[in-house]
């Protein structure tokens, strides 16, 4: 599997930087925007069916597997990466064999959430809370939904093979494809079949199967022609085997920790009242905008980066670091931007409480302040990915962590919520400490002696 001449790394990279890295981030912002239309439309569905709890019930169950899957979000970032650095270096063989373990990779752990669905969603559930009824029907949703889960897994392979190969617009196309499925199927289950909450879970299920079928017929579309067929012994090589899991064990550990970080932030403000948890909670809406803003920029390093690292050049190194960097600052500042000037008008269209609103316009300029202190761990996640440097990533992120902790318990008392926005800020403020520490070391790691 290859990409197309007139896009090899090769070719474009020395020139053109700025024009490079829109044309990858530039899809897979749209990519993203559509996914809150996609929410929307099952929240939609779900608030006109006959009582509250379905609306409740698929909000539990979204979060279910928002976190389910977001933990297995490494069969992404890792196979991006590996896949990245095989292209640079014009390896197809390299990059077929690759694709094709974390498909494997992706089937083993979804037949295993499928065997283990019972306990996963009662346990799940469970620490969620929530009344008998939306239990009840947040059962339903996640039990009809889950049996997509290889899937919803591979899906992620299939992306990751996508963004390696620089074929960003084919990841906008599978993306925009699973979500229309999926509107589609939620209206025609829903309303058609009337199989109501349980029509919902399935019809995302069924999406990601549509998905996965695209994604199938895109890899053999663009597979390299005149390869030998693909040993046993190639796919099953245990030095490969060994550097897929140890990456994606990293990565999801990393991603435990910002899981962590998040939880305990919920905690601390809970501690402070309803309203203030409340407030905590939409704020941090701001902080998921940004990183649909961000995502792009994040994407095109990893397979910018990667791709240098495969060709062991540096100079393609630096540029892709410092022209993804520029562009995910702008970014930044402009989010920034905005919420100082609209972030009344953003809050107002988010809740109809008072005393919400009171509380979030209060602590609004801490949102405000984010996207600047966040921008460069948003970054540099995606040159440690593309770079494969996992572990690095995965020790910046636990000394992130431990900053952010000790910060929290010593502020949130003296200064309130104010003190754990601070906590927060710095957290953000680690994670890009951290890593650009690392920087110049990952550089030579990466590249060597290659040429400057």
């Amino acid at each position: 599997m290859t990409d197309s001449p007139d896009s090899s790394p090769a070719d474009a990279l020395p020139v053109h930087w700025h024009r490079r890295v829109l044309t990858l981030a530039f899809p897979i912002v749209l990519a993203n925007l559509t996914q809150p239309i996609l929410g929307a439309v099952d929240t939609a569905v779900a608030g006109h069916l006959d009582g509250p709890q379905y609306l409740g019930g698929v909000a539990l169950g979204g979060l279910v597997f928002s976190f389910v899957f977001w933990g297995f979000g490494f069969l992404r970032m890792g196979t991006t990466g590996l896949v990245a650095q095989a292209f640079g270096a014009r390896d197809a063989a390299a990059v077929r064999a690759s694709v094709m373990r974390a498909l494997m990779l992706a089937l083993a752990i979804g037949v295993a959430v499928l065997a283990l669905q019972v306990p996963i969603i009662r346990y799940a559930l469970r620490m969620l809370g929530g009344s008998g009824a939306v239990q009840e029907t947040a059962s339903a949703y996640c039990h009809a939904r889950i049996w997509a889960a290889p899937f919803a897994l591979g899906n992620y392979a299939v992306l990751g093979y996508l963004l390696g190969c620089q074929r960003v617009r084919l990841a906008l196309v599978t993306q925009v494809f699973i979500n229309a499925v999926n509107i589609v199927a939620v209206l025609l289950f829903v309303y058609r079949f009337g199989w109501g909450i349980t029509g919902i879970g399935a019809a995302t299920a069924f999406a990601d199967f549509g998905g996965f079928a695209l994604g199938a017929a895109i890899l053999w579309r663009l597979r390299e022609r005149g390869l030998p067929p693909l040993a046993l012994a190639t796919l099953f090589d245990l030095r490969a085997i060994h550097r897929l899991v140890a990456i994606n064990r990293d990565i999801f550990v990393r991603t435990l920790c910002l899981l962590g970080s998040y939880g305990w932030f919920a905690h601390m403000g809970a501690r402070q009242g309803d309203a203030v948890l409340a407030a905590n909670a939409l704020l941090l809406n701001f902080q998921t905008f940004l990183a649909f803003g961000l995502d792009g920029f994040a994407h095109a390093a990893e397979a910018l980066v990667g791709a240098a690292t495969g060709a062991r050049d540096r100079h393609a190194f630096r540029q892709a670091v410092r022209v993804t960097m520029l562009w995910s600052a702008i970014g930044a500042a402009g989010f920034s931007i905005v919420y100082w000037i609209s972030g009344e008008w953003i809050i107002e269209r988010l809740t109809d409480q008072a005393v919400v609103r009171e509380a979030a316009m209060r602590y609004l300029p801490w949102a405000a302040i984010l996207p600047l202190a966040s921008v460069a761990g948003f970054q540099l996640d995606g040159v440690f990915i593309g770079a494969t440097r996992t572990r690095e990533l995965m020790k910046a992120m636990a000394v992130s962590l431990a900053v952010y902790l000790l910060a929290a318990w010593t502020l949130a008392g003296p200064l309130g919520n104010h003190g754990l926005w601070l906590a927060l800020t710095a957290f953000m403020v680690a994670r890009g400490v951290t890593l650009w520490m690392q920087l110049p070391s990952i550089e030579r790691a990466s590249c060597g002696g290659g040429r400057a």
